[in-house]
């Protein structure tokens, strides 16, 4: 019998990996789980392009003339804003989500070329905050772990009222990852599936928080920045709404944003791009006349230093990585293939952040895994990342002719499709228009 199959056609609607998931549902009867981040093809960075210059604009010298890269975050109302050396921080991710030894290593990496790190869900450990210059702490739903001396330990607060990957859900942690450490931290029994709530127990809107952001003040001497950090959807309602709210700094992060723990139908359905979540979080800054006088952090999928850069020519003042970050830690590293293999996956694939397996020993609350990872040389690979993605940004920067980074602005960019000329309203490559625009072509 002829094994030919060239002949075949996969259904679109029906093809491989949906049989897949269907035939895994109807076993199991439950939905598919997993980490990483949405998977689809979507709009997003590299559909825009920048434009050098050349006669009507002068590139500066690589070896001869600055582009500086510092950003001030916490300006509007706190007394000790944050200053960072280059606008590219580290994400929030838990010490639950991750190992001690990986929330150490973001904290020296960070660290060493100056910029901050986010404490996650599930509160602040103290490896975090001596190896973290700039610390961030979040305040999410569930509460867990935040008591106000830590609180005052921050050199910044962030409150969450969601993520990217799953805004208007909460996070999840499976019970093989609640070990004795993270269960006492969290006031949670060991051993039990923890779901964070989707929304804050202690107020339902922004008049709400607006009383909730003023007592976090108090508690800190009016001294630390207090961020908003959204996940993406109605974006410039709810960056106008942060910002009625007092926050000094407004954090949007788009559906190709990571999580630890979510449902897969969420990662893959919900929220918005990154990309039109720059534009209507900017828009809505201008309209109120608050560009940057509140500074806007944007994160969702930011890979290299165009991802910043672009981010940043279209309004933002920094952006945020996390998946990025736990890559450069070695996640995903062909160094354990052999291990990925016996889990059923490959480097690469590796999405299973929830099983606590990780042989990398960054997404895992197993000892002997996370013995693996080594903070110090960890935290050293990650600097040399943020320190490559940094001089990316800047030579684009340079050859647009800025002294700055943040002197990048839309005039720089086109994009190279409908989507992303719509979505950015950025113009289409060889015109003056984008799809809504009343220019001709």
């Amino acid at each position: 019998m002829s094994t030919d199959n060239s002949w075949m056609r996969e259904s679109d609607l029906f093809d491989r990996a949906t049989i897949h998931e269907i035939q895994r549902a109807a076993r199991e009867g439950m939905y598919s789980i997993r980490g990483f981040g949405a998977k689809r093809k979507l709009p997003h960075f590299d559909d825009l392009l920048f434009l050098g210059a050349s006669m009507s604009r002068y590139p500066l010298e690589g070896y001869r003339e600055k582009c500086d890269t510092d950003v001030l975050l916490g300006t509007r109302f706190a007394k000790k804003p944050i200053h960072l050396k280059i606008p590219i921080t580290i994400a929030g991710m838990s010490f639950g989500a991750l190992s001690a030894n990986a929330k150490e290593a973001l904290g020296r990496g960070a660290s060493e070329v100056g910029t901050s790190t986010t404490t996650g869900d599930g509160g602040m450990t103290p490896e975090e905050r001596l190896s973290s210059k700039h610390l961030v702490y979040q305040i999410l739903p569930s509460r867990y772990g935040m008591n106000p001396d830590d609180l005052r330990k921050a050199d910044a607060i962030e409150i969450v009222v969601g993520q990217g990957a799953k805004p208007g859900g909460g996070g999840m942690l499976l019970g093989q990852k609640i070990s004795d450490r993270v269960a006492d931290m969290r006031t949670l029994p060991k051993g039990i599936d923890q779901r964070s709530a989707c929304r804050h127990p202690d107020w339902t809107g922004p008049d709400d928080l607006t009383i909730k952001i003023n007592e976090l003040r108090e508690i800190t001497d009016w001294e630390t920045p207090i961020y908003v950090k959204v996940g993406a959807t109605r974006t410039y309602y709810d960056t106008m709404l942060a910002v009625k709210s007092g926050a000094d700094v407004i954090v949007v992060d788009g559906m190709q944003g990571g999580t630890g723990a979510t449902q897969d139908i969420f990662i893959e359905h919900v929220g918005i791009p990154t990309l039109p979540a720059v534009r209507l979080a900017v828009e809505a800054l201008q309209e109120m006349d608050m560009h940057r006088k509140v500074q806007l952090i944007i994160s969702g999928g930011i890979r290299n230093g165009a991802d910043v850069a672009k981010a940043m020519a279209m309004g933002a003042d920094a952006v945020s990585i996390g998946t990025g970050a736990l890559i450069a830690l070695g996640c995903n590293s062909p160094e354990h293939e052999e291990e990925y293999q016996k889990m059923g996956t490959s480097a690469g694939f590796y999405d299973q952040y929830q099983a606590g397996q990780d042989p990398a020993g960054i997404t895992t609350q197993d000892e002997e895994l996370g013995a693996r990872l080594d903070p110090e040389l960890g935290g050293r690979h990650l600097a040399n990342y943020l320190r490559t993605m940094t001089l990316e940004a800047q030579t684009l920067a340079r050859a647009c002719g800025k002294s700055h980074i943040r002197n990048l602005e839309p005039e720089d960019l086109v994009a190279t499709t409908l989507e992303s000329a719509a979505m950015a309203k950025i113009p289409l490559c060889g015109t003056s228009w984008y799809p809504g625009c009343d220019k001709d072509f």
